[in-house]
């Protein structure tokens, strides 16, 4: 219980620190009403509010035995997902929403147990569901990389 707080107090102090950094953001243009730094500061926020529950809860969390264990084949597979996102991470701008979320997203449905048709068309379906969500939608432009010929 004492490394679970422990943890917990460490995460909170990179959580100040990160608002602290956040705070003074401001964007020469902004295309949304309260601005760039208002997401940023609201999960850090909320994430600050989980961490303080866990520094002071009474009881410690025990793991029942439905719980998946954390052995060898579980770590990789959370390897494997941390280095997917940092593709994706360095694949958004110039690949573009669409073709960086389908790079990704069938991958990771193939390393949880996905077939590969329905995951490549599911995956495919909700790229381009959730960019045209967001870009005509919500008017939060994404990039279209290499498929920016099909804007007009």
């Amino acid at each position: 219980m004492l490394v679970q707080r422990i943890f917990a107090s460490v995460l909170l102090l990179v959580c100040a620190g990160l608002a602290l950094m956040a705070w003074p953001y401001q964007a020469a243009f902004s295309y949304e009403p309260v601005g760039p730094r208002a997401f940023p500061l609201l999960m850090l926020g909320l994430m600050g509010l989980g961490l303080l529950y866990m520094v002071f809860r009474p009881t410690p969390i025990v793991h029942s035995d439905d719980d998946p264990q954390l052995d060898r084949d579980t770590l990789v597979k959370i390897g494997i997902c941390v280095v997917l996102l940092l593709i994706f991470a360095g694949t958004f701008e110039p690949l573009g929403f669409i073709v960086a979320s389908i790079l990704i997203g069938v991958p990771m449905a193939r390393l949880y147990g996905g077939r590969w048709l329905p995951s490549a068309v599911i995956i495919s379906l909700m790229a381009v569901g959730l960019y045209l969500l967001f870009d005509k939608v919500m008017d939060v432009p994404l990039p279209l990389g290499v498929l920016d010929v099909l804007e007009n």
